[in-house]
């Protein structure tokens, strides 16, 4: 398993059909941005660009961003591979789902995207980002831009129907992929001076040990301070295991399984990958994908996706390519614009949010005895972000269109090893079993695909 930075399926693989079209690949269904739909053959077809309210050009900063009908930014397709970064965080979701209507009391509009990207700009600490209209919120690469990826979930299995877990930011969606739940909490650990410090929810990996199943977690030292001869109590601090109590166990017990990233490729050439691996990715090193939380240290999502393309290539061409199944993610969408609406799930533990502030978030106050939708409780995915399902029993260009949050990762490995399900959240996904054909290995001969291009341009002082 291995999940980068803050990409919606729309920004990244909201163009595949064009790039269908373009290598001479037959056309199917694929729910991407509509201008890319072909007029005839399977739904969904050709639409406008989509285009959402943005801010009134008389409220300028200091002004925070003024809900204008008349101003309509359109989806474009984005020049820079580097972008000011969009938020995904608990009332900036909320608010994404509808302007008016951030409670989801009705279904979601998706209309939020491009104001509450302006408010981030324009109240960022520090420094107010150059896009104060919050324009970039709508933009798109294409499969100039991202060759590797759009050849890789074209050869292998892709979906368009897998949501992040929860309507909220990194660490969160991090707890689901590690637990199926985030213990009740919308914000990071820490937010509030009442948190425990670390979750006791039951990891995936507590229950891989139980089962005596063999597993690492490989980190990227680069960046994180951690030197040679690295420590496993180094390297933690650089993931997302640390969320959890189990993390002490680990460091007690089995600190062998908390790993430089070099191990992996070692690994690879000796044969000796555990039965389960999860890859945390590179923010450190500035290659996770994330939008730039500073226009001083811009982050090139083309470098990110090279780096993507090392992990990947070096499995197709190891000893472990002929049993191995690479299920490639993004933890959450990052506040980049997506037309599909979140969908709802069962609660993970029936815990609603237990650490809003009392005032001046989406759902502070809200009374969870109340009958009627909502989007308060956890009880429903965030937006939807890319998959990329890489084996050799991956079915060829296949597209998944079963609603299913990233908890579908964990409920693949237990079914693979025969594990309880962690939540009531993971236990209702689909086991992703759809994406393989394990009587005929389609790639026992991996592809070769392209380097990733890494022409184009870095900035983040204009627009597109």
């Amino acid at each position: 398993m291995f999940a980068q930075e803050n990409r919606s399926l729309d920004n990244y693989f909201g163009a595949m059909r064009q790039y269908w079209a373009e290598q001479g690949i037959p056309d199917q269904s694929f729910d991407g941005l509509p201008q890319f739909n072909p007029k005839s053959g399977q739904p969904p077809l050709y639409g406008k660009a989509p285009a959402l309210v943005g801010c009134n050009p008389a409220n300028p900063m200091p002004s925070d961003c003024v809900w204008d009908p008349s101003n309509l930014v359109e989806s474009y397709h984005l020049i820079t591979v580097c972008n000011e970064n969009t938020s995904p965080s608990w009332s900036e979701s909320h608010s994404q789902w509808d302007h008016f209507d951030q409670e989801g009391k009705s279904p979601a509009k998706n209309n939020g995207f491009v104001e509450v990207a302006a408010h981030d700009a324009r109240t960022n600490p520090g420094t107010p980002f150059y896009d104060v209209d919050g324009i970039r919120a709508m933009g798109y690469w294409d499969g100039e831009d991202l060759n590797y990826d759009y050849f890789m979930a074209t050869n292998f299995g892709t979906s368009d129907r897998f949501f992040q877990p929860a309507m909220a930011r990194t660490n969160i969606n991090r707890e689901y992929l590690a637990a199926a739940t985030s213990g009740g909490y919308a914000y990071p650990n820490g937010f509030d001076a009442a948190d425990t410090p670390q979750l006791k929810s039951t990891t995936i990996f507590e229950e891989l040990d139980k089962a005596g199943i063999s597993w690492k977690v490989y980190i990227n030292p680069d960046g994180t301070g951690c030197g040679e001869p690295y420590t496993a109590s180094c390297l933690i601090k650089n993931g997302y295991l640390e969320n959890f109590s189990y993390a002490q166990h680990i460091l007690k017990d089995t600190p062998k399984n908390i790993a430089p990233l070099s191990e992996y490729f070692s690994d690879l050439t000796n044969g000796t990958l555990p039965q389960f691996a999860e890859i945390e990715p590179p923010s450190d090193a500035g290659l996770d994908e994330h939008g730039s939380d500073s226009d001083d240290h811009p982050e090139n999502v083309q470098a990110g996706s090279r780096f993507v393309s090392s992990i990947m290539n070096a499995l197709m061409q190891s000893s472990s390519w002929g049993d191995s199944a690479l299920l490639f993610t993004y933890d959450e969408s990052g506040g980049m614009y997506d037309h599909v609406s979140p969908q709802p799930e069962p609660s993970p533990d029936g815990i609603p949010p237990i650490d809003l502030p009392p005032t001046g978030a989406v759902c502070a106050g809200y009374d969870f005895s109340k009958p009627g939708p909502t989007t308060c409780n956890f009880t429903w995915t965030g937006y939807r972000i890319p998959l990329i399902v890489v084996s050799p029993f991956a079915k060829k260009n296949y597209v998944s269109h079963t609603v299913a949050d990233s908890t579908a990762i964990l409920k693949f490995v237990e079914e693979r090893f025969n594990l309880p399900a962690l939540t009531k959240r993971d236990a209702a996904q689909p086991d992703m079993s759809e994406f393989f054909d394990f009587n005929n290995p389609p790639w026992t001969t991996p592809p070769s695909p392209p380097s990733q291009n890494l022409s184009n341009p870095c900035y983040l002082n204009k627009l597109p």
